[in-house]
């Protein structure tokens, strides 16, 4: 069973939250008294205190430990203004400048970001005039031992105030859960290269072969070296290859595909 996620003081996760709730049963003090908890029929629902990226508490508050996974219900920011909606797995290359800890990433949860991106795109005239769109890798939590994905809706205040899209976007989140749990677990690869919405790597996990684990995106293949890649490694258990955007390595391409050769990984170029 996984453990849906969100931030009280989230415009866009409170509201995805509220639309869940109305079908669940009554809410009660969450394990260690920050946030509500409503118990349901295929996930839990959890309302809590503080920014979902800063969440890397929920791994050490007892009460936590057998969810299968986290999926996080938020907001969307970005410059460019465009409405969007996204699903992607968390982590800090580099820097934790959003929460989480430097240098680490959080285990993917690519069964169901396949579904929840799949839905999308083939529901994607329900949302017209929204990109649907992958992110690569970023912000916390990733402290988590269990696979974490966040689903997003973006990317301004009108998105995010929106009853009826974050209730749609939270049904599309309630079916993957279901499908993801289901099974079987599809293959799933590393991705490598490309900018950080990656037309490439969204057309595979909506409808390619291939589901994605952590995306390194080509603004961080500088940090990458042989102890990042084997924490990656590591934090993606069960990945049979690496999706390399093959115009996307910039100039560490040769590194890059160097490092790839010892890891045992299937390199597929896209």
């Amino acid at each position: 069973m996984d453990l849906l996620v969100a931030h009280g003081g989230d415009p866009a996760g409170s509201r995805m939250a509220a639309s869940l709730a109305a079908g669940m049963g009554e809410a009660g003090a969450a394990p260690g008294g920050r946030g509500s908890l409503r118990r349901g029929d295929g996930f839990d629902l959890l309302v809590i205190d503080t920014p979902a990226v800063s969440a890397d508490w929920l791994a050490d508050e007892e009460g936590y430990g057998g969810y299968g996974g986290f999926v996080f219900l938020s907001r969307h920011s970005a410059a460019s203004g465009i409405p969007a909606l996204t699903c992607h797995s968390t982590g800090n290359v580099g820097p934790a400048s959003l929460g989480g800890r430097e240098g680490e990433v959080a285990v993917p949860y690519p069964a169901l970001q396949k579904s929840f991106m799949r839905m999308l795109w083939e529901r994607r005239g329900e949302f017209p005039g929204f990109e649907v769109t992958i992110e690569a890798t970023h912000h916390g939590p990733t402290a988590l031992d269990r696979p974490v994905a966040f689903v997003e809706v973006g990317t301004t205040e009108r998105e995010w105030r929106d009853d009826a899209l974050c209730g749609s976007v939270a049904g599309l989140a309630r079916e993957a859960v279901a499908e993801a749990a289901a099974g079987p677990s599809p293959r799933f690869g590393i991705c490598f290269g490309g900018p950080h919405y990656s037309k490439k790597f969204t057309d595979e996990a909506a409808r390619g072969e291939f589901a994605l684990g952590t995306v390194v995106p080509k603004r961080a293949l500088a940090l990458l070296d042989e102890g990042l890649l084997s924490h990656i490694l590591e934090r993606n258990a069960g990945a049979s290859a690496a999706l390399v955007d093959d115009k996307g390595l910039g100039a560490r391409r040769r590194e890059v595909l160097g490092l790839l050769e010892g890891t045992g990984l299937e390199v597929i170029r896209l």
